[in-house]
């Protein structure tokens, strides 16, 4: 057998779409939104999956399952714990349950809100979780899910993810960069931007690897872009690549800018684990930036 059939749970996402986007000789895609494949609803799970494999079959290739379904509203789920929970935690473990009785390989994406963000030295898969908004918990509890359910599954990491689809910091500053003549962002933050489009890849690259029964033995992840930066700092960098005056942005305090949820002042994720099982090194961040605007 040889190639690689996907199934993507939240298709139309930011990151679904680059997914998508990669099909093409040896790699079948097939990335529905939430309209066409709610994760809570075991049915139509257990559906979605076996039309996998029978894809996959036919095709002669291996299927495997990338989980892009999030509820992303970080501020929002502090009043919508439940809804987030439904599709962070509930959906996973549906997948999970649904992958396990077909045999069929799931990877699980998750986030760097499922820690504290108080540490000082980037995190480690395997450090303690202490998520602190109603986003984290949730996404806690799906990564517990999955790694818990018997499936053959790994748990991706990332952070900062921007791209050409959806809403992002990217595309803001870039919005802002046209209607403000100044504005303040905060430096207090620090984490990795990563390009949707890296991510969609290395995913990929993974995927591949558990399909030639070479899967990682640790089931956890950390895949960013390389390197570190604040808020302050991307979009300093963002501005740049606009042709604007980076002097325009003022660096401000987390406290400047009160909102619902609290944002992890430490957010670098170390991709250690990921190259240390064999995969290619995520790309420094500011090189992945001037390529997507190449792009």
């Amino acid at each position: 057998m040889s190639g690689l059939e996907l199934l993507v749970p939240g298709g139309t996402g930011q990151l679904g779409r680059d997914l998508a986007a990669l099909a093409g000789p040896g790699l079948g895609v097939t990335a529905p939104g939430s309209a066409d494949l709610d994760v809570t609803r075991p049915g139509a799970v257990i559906e979605a999956v076996t039309a996998l494999s029978d894809r996959a079959a036919a095709a002669g290739a291996q299927p495997v399952v990338i989980n892009a379904a999030a509820y992303t509203a970080v501020d929002k789920a502090e009043t919508e714990e439940a809804r987030a929970f439904a599709i962070n935690a509930d959906g996973p473990r549906v997948l999970a349950a649904a992958c396990s009785s077909r045999r069929v390989p799931l990877i699980h994406v998750s986030t760097d809100y499922v820690f504290s963000g108080e540490a000082s030295a980037p995190y480690e898969p395997d450090d303690a979780l202490g998520p602190r908004t109603a986003y984290g918990r949730t996404k806690a509890a799906g990564e517990d899910a999955v790694l818990g359910s018997g499936a053959s599954a790994w748990v991706v990491r990332t952070a900062w993810v921007y791209g050409k689809h959806g809403t992002n910091f990217l595309k803001t500053m870039t919005t802002l960069e046209s209607t403000r003549d100044t504005l303040s962002v905060v430096d207090d933050q620090r984490g990795t931007p990563t390009w949707s489009a890296d991510l969609a890849a290395a995913l990929v690259e993974l995927a591949g690897m558990i399909a030639a029964g070479n899967g990682p033995a640790t089931r956890v992840l950390h895949c960013t872009g390389a390197g570190e930066t604040t808020w302050y700092g991307f979009a300093q960098a963002i501005f740049r690549h606009l042709g604007a005056d980076p002097a325009r942005i003022s660096p401000c305090r987390t406290e400047d800018f009160p909102r619902p949820a609290p944002r992890p002042a430490y957010s670098v994720l170390s991709t250690k684990s990921w190259q240390g099982a064999g995969l290619t090194p995520p790309r420094p961040w500011d090189e992945a930036l001037a390529a997507y605007f190449k792009a």
